[in-house]
């Protein structure tokens, strides 16, 4: 097995004494491409919500270790790309025998058995012995792709592969750091949310000679995620051709990723325009869709605040869509309301108490305060008093032990906190970092509830039961009194597709508005929406529902 070669000049090699770029993230790699649920995407949103959040599903990550002992795949963001999709890739990539081909996370072997003169990366021992046999005229390097191409001297006329994809929570240490440090010295700038692949892309066109190409599997984050925004950017700075094919039958069936594919020619030059392709199943061939759509740079940075999904829907409902959002008279709902999160316990089940429990513990009405607790229970357009009262009556957990900083408590209350599970709750980490720990902050009576998670749409529900919200659904505060009329437009077609731009989906099916994204719907003022426009929302809206795999 080849040593990875002697140190080279390199742009972003470090000087002495450079200081390690400061991070809290995380640090591994791997190979394949991996797929997980979205991301990422955690803005505003406290760890503790992702115990409901499927983002994290399949990215379990990788503190660096044993080289030589084997990854689970979830560990490495390993997923093996099918011979037919690596077989495309390379085809495109290579014009001529005696290129030089690089994968920076060679996994397997699949893209480097597809040519004979290929250098693979691979972190992992086991894949790189598998990967050796695969392609006996090849080069693989054990070794950590970031430590390796800092070292190396070696550039290559094409790269092709399949990044891991290992989420921010679990792409850290000094592997993480190395990678930004490199981006940084190449001029994409990633923030902490970015996953594995994005650094993987800039890293490996950087060793790219004059005039090469690149062609990868991708995440389909590229086409809404903010983290993937710096990439390209770089692309587009970097390569006369970007090429982006958004593929919508999965790549790899079993994992709820969508992945799509990446086209990049003509290292050392740039363009003022994105190629995007839209296609509903992948079909091998030897070189990008001949047709596609021109998006200008400006535009994807601008009007559409670098998204490429809009891209997936048609242009009549693209346009409509832009002359209301562009109009004075519309509003987005962060200029009307105020969208956060709920309040965040660190024990649930201390302090979610059902009204029988409540009664047998003796704790008085007045420290228990009426919640919502998920966003399935929203339904409808208004949550009445009486559905309260339903609750209750089914005894569900519902009353939250309102507890103030200062106040005095009741022997009951006093001996609920002091008992057992209490002393088992202010072990929680939530409940250790906060003083008094029994003190839930943040917990506020909305005036809508928006579920952040949905299936067909996001539920927005008037909240005239007065209840306050876990941080599992959206609280909704109007900036002014007579600014709830703006929200009768919301469930209308227009509104619909809103959600659907400014979301983004996960596996499942499901859509997700992170607080950000929500602050940004459309709001139409009255009769912006031309009959004609609501048709065209109505098959947007089927479009991508069907782009993130659920039914219209």
């Amino acid at each position: 097995m080849t040593v990875a070669g002697a140190p080279g000049s390199f742009p972003w090699r470090r000087t002495a004494g450079a200081a390690l770029a400061s991070t809290q993230e995380m640090g591994l790699e791997g190979r394949g491409g991996h797929a997980s649920a979205e991301p990422d995407l955690c803005y505003d949103r406290p760890m503790d919500s992702l115990s409901l959040d499927q983002d994290l599903a399949e990215a379990d990550g990788l503190l660096l270790g044993d080289l030589d002992a084997p990854l689970s795949r979830k560990a490495s963001g390993a997923y093996f790309t099918p011979d037919a999709v690596a077989a495309t890739l390379v085809r495109w990539a290579v014009r001529e025998r005696n290129d030089r081909l690089l994968d920076p996370s060679c996994g397997d072997g699949a893209f480097v058995s597809a040519h004979p003169r290929s250098v693979g990366v691979e972190q992992d021992a086991a894949s790189a012995r598998i990967a050796r046999e695969r392609a006996p005229s090849g080069e693989i390097h054990v070794a950590d792709f970031f430590a390796w191409a800092e070292r190396t001297a070696e550039r290559f006329d094409c790269a092709a592969g399949n990044p891991p994809f290992i989420r921010y929570q679990r792409f850290a240490g000094e592997t993480r750091a190395r990678a930004l440090r490199i981006c940084r010295g190449l001029g994409a700038g990633f923030s902490g949310l970015t996953s594995s692949w994005a650094p993987f892309l800039v890293a490996t066109a950087a060793l790219l000679r004059p005039g090469g190409r690149m062609a990868f599997v991708i995440p389909a984050e590229v086409g809404h995620a903010p983290y993937a925004a710096p990439f390209l950017d770089f692309a587009v700075s970097r390569f006369e051709t970007v090429h982006v094919v958004a593929i919508r039958e999965k790549l790899f069936p079993n994992l709820s990723e969508d992945c799509w594919l990446l086209f990049c020619d003509e290292f050392g030059g740039s363009t003022r325009e994105i190629r995007f392709s839209a296609l509903d199943r992948f079909v091998p061939s030897d070189a990008p869709p001949v047709t596609f759509e021109r998006i200008g740079v400006d535009a994807w940075r601008g009007t559409w605040r670098k998204r490429l999904r809009p891209y997936l829907m048609p242009e009549p409902a693209r346009e409509a869509y832009r002359r209301v959002a562009d109009s004075a008279e519309a509003r987005r709902l962060g200029q009307v309301a105020a969208v956060g999160i709920g309040y965040v316990t660190g024990a649930n089940d201390f302090f979610h108490l059902r009204p029988s429990q409540a009664d047998r513990l003796g704790i008085p009405e007045a420290f228990l305060y009426p919640t919502v607790r998920n966003g399935r229970v929203l339904s409808g357009s208004v949550l009445t008093r009486g559905q309260v009262a339903r609750w209750r009556a089914a005894d569900e957990p519902v009353l939250l032990l309102r507890l103030q900083k200062g106040e005095a408590l009741p022997p009951a209350v006093v001996a609920y906190l002091d008992g057992e599970a209490g002393r088992r709750a202010r072990t929680a980490y939530k409940c250790r970092v906060r003083s008094p720990w029994h003190a839930v902050p943040d917990v506020q009576v909305p005036d809508y509830l928006l579920s952040y998670m949905s299936g067909q749409r996001p539920s927005l529900v008037r909240n005239d039961a007065r209840c306050t919200a876990t941080n599992s659904v959206h609280c909704v505060r109007l900036r002014e009194p007579t600014s709830g009329r703006r929200l009768d437009a919301w469930g209308t077609p227009f509104v619909d597709l809103s959600c659907e731009i400014e979301g983004h989906p996960l596996g499942g099916g499901m859509l997700k508005l992170e607080p950000r994204e929500a602050a940004q719907v459309v709001l139409p003022g009255p009769g912006q929406v031309r009959a004609g426009d609501e048709d065209a929302c109505r098959e947007a809206v089927a479009t991508m529902r069907r782009w993130r795999h659920r039914a219209a």
